[in-house]
């Protein structure tokens, strides 16, 4: 994979989790020119650098979340140099503890930015789930790179397609189903069709889907379609 972009990409990330967190593996990536962030396991010299943030704020506890952000620099027994720590401290409501997150980088940006660009690994993982789970996109039997790489595409196309149908028009009392769901609730459900002089008529239970849902989905479909042209 590192070498088949090594030469077509200027800008090259890599976001890992604790699995990463290996010094062979920093080197790796610095000397391949990559920016990285890698979860880092917690340790007692990682705790007493931010201790300060660790005291429980003072004052009555509040109802929403404090975040708080460090940045330092830290060298482990294994690594051949020190390298840039960036620290997430979190005081949730009714718990007694913070919330602790270590993370490896070598990305010059703020520590919150760095925080939140390794918290859209934990995103990207949930779509390709969902890709995996909704039309099996992972299901790639050619022998050939560029065949599989063809039949990705169509099956990211038809995740686009149903993902667009969840944004632009379904009702807020679906909207955050996932697609599994609405495959089996608005694509892969019985009906029987009744054929009558001039019309035809498809016939579905309500179990999965309601006739004034069903409605809002046809409506808002339709209001997609762009308005004929002015008549002069």
């Amino acid at each position: 994979m590192v070498a088949r972009y090594r030469w077509t990409m200027k800008r090259r990330y890599f976001r890992g989790d604790a699995a990463f967190a290996n010094p062979e593996i920093y080197e790796f990536l610095e000397a391949e020119g990559y920016k990285y962030t890698i979860r880092l396991p917690a340790n007692t010299v990682l705790q007493e650098r931010i201790a300060w943030l660790l005291k429980r704020p003072v004052g009555r506890p509040p109802l929403d979340v404090r975040r708080y952000y460090a940045s330092f620099s830290y060298q482990a027994g294994s690594w051949n140099k020190p390298r840039r720590v960036v620290a997430k401290v979190e005081w949730h409501p009714g718990e007694l503890l913070p919330r602790v997150g270590f993370i490896v980088t070598n990305m010059t940006r703020p520590a919150e930015r760095v925080v939140a660009f390794y918290n859209q690994r934990g995103t990207a993982e949930q779509w390709i789930k969902e890709g995996k789970n909704a039309v099996t996109w992972t299901r790639l039997s050619c022998h050939n790179f560029k065949a599989n790489s063809v039949r990705l595409q169509l099956h990211a196309l038809a995740y686009n397609l149903a993902n667009f149908l969840r944004a632009l028009v379904l009702p807020t009392e679906v909207a955050q189903c996932s697609l599994s769901t609405l495959r089996d609730r608005l694509v892969k459900i019985g009906a029987k069709i009744v054929r009558h002089g001039r019309s035809i008529v498809f016939q579905m239970a309500e179990v999965m889907v309601s006739r004034g849902l069903f409605q809002k989905i046809l409506a808002a479909i339709a209001a997609l379609r762009p308005l004929p042209p002015a008549r002069c």
